[in-house]
């Protein structure tokens, strides 16, 4: 399977890649089928079956809302998440949902927003949506959403999701192994070689062009985050921190002021928070990975490029593309899903790839780069993806802060060796795929097990 930086990195909606922006993007593709079947004028009624982890934390994270506006025709990378609350209470309202924004048909939310207790065979993000006409119905189909936004029909999940792209590659890798070789061989850095594989799809102009407005788009997620106090929404009662720790931050850096030798760490934080406050307000944000674990990355680009003392562009489309590698490794050979293989596959594939990203721009030879990554994921191993009401909020918004630390540690510590290390990077994205199978389904984005179940304990 062919994956591009530019799939690893979606602009998108919080509050969750695989269960806010991954759904929306299915009932838009349903959309497009009807529409290219010219059938958009004979249906009468739309039926959602949301099953697994997106029925058990299907509303607290939001998907029920974006799949209606996804049947309205809405994309993640484009919709104004400002429209979104009042859209959806207008067709609670009149029982109409407006399909790909032209025609008007019943929808009930009681009866035809469906939230079945149930796991299909193929991945635990599952729904199917039904369009019903005068005579019956008239189309059917069901959605996996594996992961980072990814989305994949029945019909692919039945070919195997790796048939969905066979592109070929002129340095094609599934594994570090692989990778490193590759960049031996041909005396290319990580970044150069994702470069060459990239320009298989589209220009380097328009590859620079693309990483740039990703980073203008972390930039102003982290800006978005830093204006906005209160409480987030959802019933936790969750106090946003960001904002006030930013004035704080800001008066450490007056004249006369003894600043914290932890300011930088501190820094590294007010990023990491915002941006996930930002998604689990339901805000524009960049999924990276996931949105879970969508504050991590752009923390410790942050962090660079605020406290190196000369930074270009370059250095960001060295880091996403560097990153943008080492998640490819996850995604073929483990998971990015919290839902299949716990917060480790979110969360510390992200350490992983901000530890590779950092590794890259401070000048790490491709082994370097790998070791950065081994650190970053190890120490995530195990994790659980267990949010207290369903929602992206506790622990989620301070794991990304602790992750963002730990993994500028990974790149500097693997930047003081050779590269060698004692468990490969190949091993350790395998032991995450392995636990992660071993793991109970309540510990795995379904809120019946771990910080959920103790939250309501106590």
């Amino acid at each position: 399977m062919a994956i591009s930086v530019f799939d690893l990195f979606k602009i998108g909606i919080g509050p969750s890649s695989s269960h806010t922006v991954g759904p929306m993007r299915a009932a838009a593709l349903f959309v497009q089928a009807l529409r290219e079947r010219g059938e958009l004028a004979q249906v009468r009624r739309i039926e959602v079956q949301l099953y697994g982890s997106l029925s058990a934390t299907g509303v607290g994270h939001g998907s029920d809302n974006a799949v209606i506006m996804g049947l309205m025709g809405e994309w993640p990378d484009a919709i104004d998440p400002a429209q979104i609350g009042p859209r959806i209470a207008q067709l609670r309202e009149n029982d109409r949902l407006l399909l790909d924004a032209s025609w008007p048909v019943a929808f009930v939310w009681a009866r035809d927003m469906r939230l079945i207790d149930e796991n299909l065979p193929f991945h635990p993000n599952a729904m199917t949506l039904v369009a019903e006409g005068e005579a019956g119905e008239l189309h059917r189909d069901t959605y996996y959403s594996v992961g980072g936004g990814f989305v994949v029909d029945a019909s692919q999940a039945a070919a195997g999701v790796a048939d969905r792209d066979t592109t070929v590659l002129p340095y094609d890798f599934s594994s570090a192994v692989e990778l490193l070789e590759l960049c031996r061989r041909h005396d290319l850095n990580v970044a150069q070689l994702m470069l060459a594989n990239e320009l298989t799809w589209r220009s380097e102009e328009e590859i620079r062009a693309g990483l740039m407005k990703l980073w203008r788009a972390m930039q102003d997620c982290v800006e978005q985050g830093l204006k906005h106090e209160g409480i987030l929404p959802g019933g936790l009662n969750v106090r946003r921190r960001a904002a006030r720790l930013h004035r704080s931050l800001q008066e450490l850096n007056k004249p006369n002021v003894i600043g914290s030798t932890l300011s930088a760490m501190e820094w590294v934080n007010l990023f990491a928070l915002a941006v996930n406050e930002e998604n689990a307000a339901g805000g524009r944000m960049v999924t990276a990975p996931t949105n879970g674990a969508a504050g991590i990355i752009p923390a410790v680009l942050h962090y660079f490029m605020k406290f190196s003392e000369a930074v270009t562009d370059a250095n960001v489309v060295d880091y996403l593309l560097g990153a943008a590698a080492v998640g490819i490794l996850c995604k073929k050979n483990a998971s990015i899903s919290g839902a299949e293989v716990g917060c480790q596959g979110e969360v510390g594939s992200a350490c992983a790839m901000a530890a590779a990203g950092l590794a890259q721009i401070l000048g790490a030879t491709p082994a370097q780069l790998c070791n950065a990554a081994e650190i970053g994921l190890e120490h995530n191993l195990g994790l659980t993806c267990d949010p207290v009401g369903g929602l992206v909020q506790v622990p989620c918004i301070e794991r990304n802060a602790i992750a963002a630390v730990k993994a500028i540690n990974a790149a500097q510590m693997a930047l003081r060796g050779d590269g060698q290390h004692f468990i490969s990077l190949d091993r350790v994205i395998r032991t995450m795929r392995d636990t992660g199978a071993d793991m109970h389904d309540k510990y795995k984005e379904t809120s019946r097990g771990g910080l959920a179940v103790s939250a309501v304990e106590c």
